[in-house]
């Protein structure tokens, strides 16, 4: 049985974008156990180089993961569903703090008809600066 290639080009992107609240971090603290000072205390960061709390880098992780969730509820893959096969090359540049409004940009660089997988770059920006960037894996299995 012969597959149709994915509706997938280089290119093609999906962006979103959210306030973090700090309901956000303190569910995701909670969630994960990370009450570490840097996204919990308000007082113990004003003594810092960043002033303030910042937002837990595995949640910009659960943010990108949000955006590629997106981009592939828009494709038509009858009898495939696209799952993730990993992030690569996870970086914070730039701290996001508790407050600020975040776009998150999704864009595939490559794509293997034969392996059935996308490569996407991700990158994560506030303030108008890159906060965090990634590759993403997407893998199509069968249903």
């Amino acid at each position: 049985m012969s597959r149709r290639n994915l509706p997938v080009r280089p290119g093609d992107s999906a962006t979103s974008a959210k306030t973090v609240s700090e309901s956000d971090v303190y569910l995701f603290a909670g969630i994960t156990g990370d009450l570490s000072p840097n996204h919990v205390n308000e007082e113990a960061m004003r003594a810092t180089r960043y002033g303030r709390r910042v937002a837990h880098g595995a949640l910009l992780v659960g943010y990108m993961s949000s955006c590629s969730t997106a981009f592939c509820a828009r494709l038509d893959t009858p009898g495939e569903f696209a799952v993730s096969a990993g992030y690569d090359r996870i970086r914070f540049i730039a701290p996001v703090f508790l407050g600020d409004t975040i776009t998150i940009e999704y864009r595939v660089r490559e794509v293997d008809q034969v392996r059935r997988r996308t490569i996407a770059d991700v990158t994560v920006t506030a303030r108008g600066e890159s906060c965090a960037v990634a590759s993403h894996i997407l893998q199509w299995v069968a249903t």
